[in-house]
């Protein structure tokens, strides 16, 4: 049995330079990118990594796992024009395994959250393995409203989270869901999504961390960079 973590860098990163996939940016001693693979290196409850990229990005991912002597690292595997694609591109490089029971647990994570500690990851893990699915959340610190017919009704922030990666399922189920999901083209925001439409897989919510962002816009390196002062090998100092 072991636990897969497909780690997510195909994105193209618009919002923050266009020309730039901005997992490739460095963010204190090494990449983004670098940063993600380091921690899922470093933790005991990830047995193996698969790296999904874009085509264009290959040399480029190569030259990093290279550098960060990565033992876990099974494949790197080219991504989709989508999210989902890339998912499902990860998962068919370990379906055989998943199959025959090899793999039973895959945990998913953004390449662009270069934050996520080794805890969080142990307690998501340890979580899905429990009931089947989790994924790390936080409360929802704004006022929401739902738009309908030029009017605005509040939401309940009490029934709400705002949602992290790594995001961890058991593979069986897993695998089936996303090609139920490629027969109908569905394109998911992230694995939960389509796990929740395509399977029956209980997913648990387990406590997030603040300081696990996502790298989207400019000024969120301001903040990355601040962080990255107080992080080593997926813990804070």
């Amino acid at each position: 049995m072991a636990t897969v973590a497909i780690v997510l860098a195909g994105g193209s990163g618009a919002r923050v330079d266009p020309a730039v996939n901005k997992v490739y940016l460095n963010l204190g001693d090494r990449t983004i990118l670098g940063h993600s693979l380091e921690t899922m290196q470093t933790s005991t409850v990830v047995d193996r990594i698969i790296l999904v990229v874009r085509p264009v990005d290959r040399p480029r991912a190569t030259e990093i796992v290279a550098q960060a002597h990565l033992s876990k690292l099974i494949a790197i595997v080219d991504g989709g024009a989508t999210r989902q694609a890339s998912e499902m591109a990860g998962l068919q490089a370990i379906a055989g395994e998943i199959e025959s029971g090899g793999v039973d647990l895959v945990a998913i994570h953004d390449g662009a959250r270069p934050f996520a500690s080794l805890s969080l990851i142990e307690a998501v893990v340890a979580a899905a393995r429990v009931s089947g699915g989790a994924i790390p959340a936080l409360p929802v610190d704004e006022r929401l409203y739902r738009a309908a017919d030029d009017t605005a009704e509040p939401l309940s922030a009490a029934t709400l989270v705002r949602v992290q990666t790594p995001q961890a399922f058991t593979a069986r189920p897993l695998l089936a869901a996303y090609r139920s999901a490629a027969t109908v083209g569905f394109a998911g925001f992230d694995t939960a999504e389509t796990m929740e439409k395509f399977s029956n897989v209980a997913v648990r919510c387990v406590p997030g961390d603040p300081r696990n962002i996502k790298l989207t816009f400019v000024e969120d390196f301001f903040l990355a960079e601040e962080l990255a002062a107080r992080w080593q090998a997926g813990r804070w100092k």
